[in-house]
């Protein structure tokens, strides 16, 4: 939808926000540009008014949103956008500077993209309830208003008063695995055991047994020990709350009784198996997106990995570490997030912004702490514009190095102190990007994370924070997979910087860099070609000869691990040189010409190394006319096999075990060994 359709309803909020109503208007980049004070209350008849025009609609408010929403559904009418400019950038200690900032905010909200795929998820309203004593008898009799629960008892009983109505069923027990998210989870049970309707006191259990198995929607787990799940973080249908903490039981509770029925999920990421690269032949290779996952939604299948979008949280930190972008974000997608970030600096430097620093957030930790700074402090500077995203984890260098490029100086990520764990691929992903700063010249600090929950302590750094000197102001378009879009990124960054060289040195785990073959040791059998999932290792149809396109390589290390000489080592780097996307031969050898029609057939040295191996030393090829063989081609090593009628395939034969028994016979026939076997 083109964005001059589209008209914008700006609202200063009672005036607690300096607009400038000539700039927003010639920037905002929409058809038609309103401004008022009272939107959501006097003057909410202009909003009728411009909903019933049929023409598409923003409102620049987010507070009232689900007033102006309520109003176009009661009429039937498509619901509009909302924007944050409030929290965001009105309320600030320098508010009449606020409006290149606002109009950035607008510009960036006008780029849509595709949505992601959704997956359809059932629940049937089963729960499983599971904890010790009152706390959960009282929790599983709160939830089994919404749900059909069934109560698990995991520790003691004692101290239960036994209702005089029992709305479900109880059990005691252990769950020993559960698998599964919501709506499919599948639990294993040891010592199930059904309550006696006759407890009288306390619960009473008869007849255990082991390896009891169930099914279930919604687990809700108060039993205050280990989480029935390695990775808990994103896996819906799974609840879990200290029994210690009566309010947080009381949110689990509020929580999980609203899971039942159909649920509509995002696919939160794509995957490609034919880049992947994970594992070739059962030799594993890249394991980044395994490596960080924090549900374990993703698992090794053979050479590929899967990804289950049932368990999957969309974290993102599988899409921004791995290396050939087999796995991609869908929400949004990186074309998507890209013109986002690129049109929100570019508007705001286009409206006379200064000095623009990009703040990463989240929805659940970072926005609560952008709204307290606007309401109780000073607000954000207007210079750090805020960039909501899904999962604050989940950037890779590729966004990064496309931000720097279009003339952000900073780029912050504010971070949840309370989940370090889901960082670690941020962490490299940053160190990765420093790396290329420093080699391209722009090493200045210009990427953090803010891991705090104090929002004044967020405020007091933002506020207090020098921005580092513009590098670019280049919107490359952001086309092609993840390397495509940072290669291009990172060569509108050396293009302004002064590079320490063309090679710059990287962190191991960085997905750029070359190979170094030992010539000596390599023997140009070409294991590694058929092993390379990028294509970068090469060979050479004409002749024998081992090729590189260096930025096609993405260090996943199987190469290394294939070659049996144990002739390949890696080496991160970035290297700025176009030469880099050009082949490059690494060994070659002259052509072996076969003895007997002398046609080129493998590498001279090769050959002549397995000559020396084998001749005379190996039961295949101990006579010299077997050892001949060696230096034929194919073709005709199978004629020289076949002459006279003999089998070609004869020489495969092993010759026959020598046993106890051919000595002992053979000492008999007076014969030696050989001849008595040949006989035979």
């Amino acid at each position: 939808m083109d964005s001059k359709d589209k008209t914008l309803l700006l609202c200063d909020c009672e005036k607690t926000m300096v607009l400038d109503h000539e700039l927003l208007a010639k920037q905002a980049g929409y058809g038609a540009v309103e401004f008022h004070s009272r939107l959501c209350r006097s003057e909410v008849a202009s909003y009728e008014k411009h909903l019933q025009s049929g023409r598409p609609l923003c409102v620049a408010c987010t507070q009232e949103s689900p007033l102006f929403s309520e109003i176009a559904e009661e009429s039937g009418l498509p619901v509009p956008d909302y924007v944050n400019i409030r929290e965001n950038a009105g309320w600030t200690k320098d508010r009449k500077a606020a409006s290149p900032k606002i109009a950035a905010l607008l510009a960036a909200a006008n780029v849509t993209g595709q949505p992601a795929r959704l997956r359809t998820i059932e629940s049937d309203g089963l729960c499983l309830v599971m904890g010790d004593g009152q706390s959960a008898f009282d929790a599983a009799a709160l939830l089994n208003r919404s749900l059909s629960v069934t109560l698990l008892l995991t520790g003691g009983h004692d101290e239960v008063l036994l209702p005089e109505v029992l709305d479900f069923p109880v059990f005691a027990g252990r769950i020993t695995t559960a698998t599964g998210s919501l709506g499919a989870f599948e639990v294993s049970i040891d010592g199930y055991a059904g309550m006696l309707p006759s407890s009288r006191v306390k619960p009473e259990f008869a007849m255990p047994r082991d390896g009891a198995k169930s099914t279930c929607s919604v687990i809700f787990d108060i039993t205050g020990s280990a989480p029935l799940f390695a990775r808990t973080e994103g896996r819906d249908g799974y609840f879990r709350a200290d029994p210690g903490d009566p309010a947080a039981v009381l949110r689990a509770v509020i929580d999980a009784g609203e899971y039942v029925g159909e649920f509509e999920k995002p696919i939160y990421v794509r995957y490609d198996p034919s880049i992947c690269a994970h594992e070739r032949s059962k030799i594993t290779g890249c394991t980044k997106c395994l490596d960080n996952c924090p549900p374990g939604a993703i698992v090794p299948n053979g050479d590929i990995v899967e990804i289950d979008a049932g368990i999957c949280g969309g974290c993102g930190n599988c899409s921004a570490h791995c290396p050939t972008g087999a796995v991609s974000y869908d929400y949004p997608a990186r074309a998507t997030l890209i013109a986002r970030l690129q049109a929100l600096v570019s508007a705001y430097l286009d409206a006379g912004g200064k000095s623009p620093v990009l703040l990463l957030h989240d929805a659940s930790h970072g926005a609560p702490l952008i709204n307290a700074m606007a309401r109780f402090g000073k607000g954000l500077p207007v210079n750090v514009l805020p960039f909501e995203i899904h999962s604050a984890s989940g950037v890779g260098h590729d966004a990064i190095v496309s931000a720097l490029a279009a003339g952000f100086r900073d780029v912050l990520v504010l971070g949840d102190p309370r989940k370090p764990e889901e960082y670690h691929a941020l962490g490299e992903e940053i160190a990765l990007t420093t790396a290329l700063l420093d080699g391209i010249g722009l090493g200045a600090r210009r990427l953090e994370v803010l891991f705090e929950t104090d929002p004044d302590a967020v405020e007091a750094t933002l506020h207090e924070l020098k921005p580092a000197r513009e590098i670019a102001r280049v919107a490359s378009t952001p086309v092609g997979g993840k390397r495509e879009v940072a290669t291009a990124a990172i060569a509108v960054l050396a293009k302004h910087g002064k590079a320490k060289g063309e090679l710059l040195p990287l962190p191991a785990s960085a997905p750029y860099g070359t190979i170094h073959v030992d010539t000596a040791a390599c023997t140009l059998c070409m294991a590694c070609v058929s092993a390379c999932p990028a294509d970068a290792i090469r060979d050479n149809p004409e002749k024998p000869q081992l090729r590189f396109v260096e930025t096609a390589c993405v260090q996943c290390g199987i190469c290394a691990a294939t070659c049996p000489e144990t002739a390949i080592t890696l080496e991160a780097r970035y290297n700025l040189s176009p030469s880099a996307m050009q082949p490059v031969t690494l060994n070659e050898d002259e052509p072996a010409e076969c003895t007997r029609c002398g046609k080129p057939f493998a590498a001279k040295g090769m050959l002549d190394r397995l000559a020396e191996k084998l001749s005379g030393k190996h039961w295949m090829y101990e006579s010299e006319e077997r050892s001949s063989l060696i230096h034929m081609c194919e073709e005709c090593r199978l004629d020289a096999l076949s002459e006279g009628g003999a089998d070609p395939f004869e020489i495969a034969k092993r010759p026959r075990i020598r046993t106890t028994d051919d000595y002992l016979n053979a000492g008999k026939a007076g014969l030696s060994v050989d001849d008595f076997l040949s006989d035979d």
